[in-house]
């Protein structure tokens, strides 16, 4: 029993897609040597089948001999059996190849996309990461599954050309020099064909990226009144994508209608050739029939040729499209010489700003600029190089993992995956209980047939903005990490759950250090101490009832603050 996903899906060869689909094969390469063995069994069956009919009726019938009759029956009825029995194994194997190609690649796709993080968003857009996803990893999966039957396909074709120059060397010869020369015409139609695959997927890419960040921003859209502009956007691109399905389409009907005439035209000239070589006598009407169910037969592996062909384009393209994903290097590097760890408790400091986060306090920052906020944010978290400190180590002297550990970025546009709610939360029950408490979020879970195991969809679609930023908050709390930064953590939930959210979260946090984002005077009033942030610096830094005393410009922007939330 094969078990998916892959334990050690191995890792892949990125010199180029032909490297990499050679690479793929080796990793599996037992399950592809069991299918090419039982293709060629399968296929080579019905390759003999003509040769054991043309023999049965020479023997047989034409001599009157019914004990030679009977024999060569008996071997058709071997060779049926073996047929349907390689048959089946044969089409196990492909499937298996299929499988395990797909959950490979997907999972190196997977395990890369975590890889980068945060950096995967600036270097890709969604769209190209969901069609590389899906309609890549299927076509080399399905360039993996066409091996079995191209096994087969290339050695009857050499055993039937065996048989033929052996009962007759001129049709023999035909044979030998006809099919490459039938390959060789699929060449100038499979170049333009790739190319045009490449750019439909690029432009569906496109497409795919385009309706996701519509979607997502639909209610600013509507705000706004820019709906109709975002409409004539994505009908633009959807035309180019119907153009480039077009072009796609006009190679794949020539290359369709190519696999039909040509190896038509090459089974009437052998039949042709057979018959006229009978009537001279050359052949005996058993080798005609075994020469007429020979050029039957040849359909069925020049068919597979040509499908082999489009199939292997198709995961040459999926490979390039894959290693440009599996290519794409963090933006933040590793450092060179990785620095000793600080001890546990060390304080968080960004020199830039002048802003400290002292050990075990929930500090708070207040910036009337939200991009110098998120800005100061992505530094304290290592999302950007910068001379961030933690305690005396440059963050970007410890490996990124290392950061990933001690501190924790809830940004805000955090996701919920689908999946058991309580799974997505955390995978401490008692941790994450206490972190639903701690983000007034009791009443959402209660309210759900389940609990914590209910279902929820991607992205949680199912809850308000409120409850969906309350249990983002909950998951941030549950991880427990050394350094928490929140940004704008409340701003989706009214004044009284902001109320109860606030005098539990400094007790939750307690001898953590805590970030915060905010201007809402609730969270700032339980801050133990808050940093006023203008033009990149820190100018003025106390508690809330200091800072309301003596600063003119933070008593403005946080009651500002305070007025607009209320009245929305």
């Amino acid at each position: 029993m094969r078990i998916l996903p892959l334990v050690d899906p191995g890792t892949p060869d990125l010199r180029s897609p032909w490297r990499f689909l050679r690479r793929v094969l080796w990793l599996q390469r037992g399950s592809v040597a069991g299918g090419a063995v039982f293709g060629i069994l399968w296929m080579g069956s019905q390759a003999v089948f003509p040769y054991v009919v043309g023999h049965a009726i020479d023997a047989g019938v034409a001599r009157h001999d019914l004990t030679a009759l009977w024999r060569w029956c008996a071997l058709l009825l071997a060779i049926g059996l073996l047929q349907a029995g390689s048959g089946v194994l044969r089409h196990r194997f492909a499937v298996t190849n299929y499988l395990v190609a797909a959950f490979r690649t997907q999972q190196w796709l997977v395990r890369h996309t975590v890889h980068l993080g945060a950096s995967l968003s600036s270097q890709l857009s969604t769209g190209d990461v969901v069609s590389i996803g899906t309609t890549d990893t299927i076509a080399i999966a399905s360039g993996i599954d066409i091996t079995a039957r191209l096994s087969g396909a290339v050695v009857t074709f050499v055993l039937v050309a065996v048989l033929l120059l052996h009962a007759s060397v001129p049709l023999g010869l035909v044979i030998l020099i006809g099919v490459p020369a039938f390959s060789l015409l699929l060449g100038p139609l499979l170049k333009p064909l790739h190319a045009r695959q490449h750019k439909q997927r690029a432009e569906v890419g496109q497409l795919t990226a385009l309706g996701a960040d519509t979607v997502a921003g639909l209610r600013v859209l509507r705000g706004i009144g820019g709906e109709e502009a975002f409409v004539a956007r994505y009908r633009l691109q959807s035309q180019r994508v119907r153009a480039s399905g077009v072009e796609v389409a006009r190679s794949q009907s020539l290359l369709d209608a190519t696999q039909v005439l040509v190896p038509g035209t090459f089974v009437v000239l052998v039949t042709w050739l057979g018959a006229r070589f009978a009537v001279q006598g050359r052949i005996t009407p058993g080798e005609l029939v075994s020469f007429y169910g020979y050029s039957a037969f040849l359909l069925t592996p020049l068919r597979t040729l040509t499908e082999a062909a489009d199939k292997v384009t198709r995961a040459v393209v999926g490979s390039r499209r894959l290693m440009t994903l599996l290519q794409t290097t963090r933006v933040l590097a590793e450092p060179a010489q990785r620095a000793a760890e600080p001890p546990v408790g060390a304080p968080l400091a960004d020199p830039l700003s002048g802003f400290v986060a002292e050990p075990g306090l929930l500090t708070a920052v207040v910036c009337g600029d939200p991009e110098e906020a998120t800005a100061l944010a992505d530094r304290l978290a290592r999302f950007v190089d910068s001379d961030a400190l933690l305690g005396d180590v440059r963050l970007r002297d410890l490996p990124v993992a290392v950061v990933r550990r001690r501190i924790l970025l809830a940004d805000k546009s955090p996701i919920l995956f689908s999946g058991q709610l309580g799974d997505e939360l955390g995978s401490n029950r008692e941790r994450v209980f206490a972190a639903i408490t701690t983000a007034s979020a009791e009443d959402i879970v209660d309210a759900l047939p389940d609990g914590l195991d209910t279902d929820v969809d991607e992205g949680a679609r199912a809850f308000s903005g409120g409850e969906r930023q309350r249990l983002l908050l909950a998951r941030a709390v549950a991880a427990d990490p050394e350094v928490l930064v929140l940004d704008e953590p409340t701003s989706a939930v009214d004044a009284h759950t902001e109320a109860r959210i606030a005098g539990r979260l400094k007790a939750g946090r307690r001898g953590r250090t805590t970030v915060l984002l905010t201007t809402s005077p609730l969270l700032l009033a339980v801050a133990d101490r808050v940093a006023l942030l203008e033009e990149g610096l820190v100018v003025a830094s106390g508690t809330h009832r200091e800072l309301l005393r003596s600063t003119p410009s933070y008593a403005a922007l946080v009651l500002r603050g305070e007025t607009a939330s209320r009245s929305a």
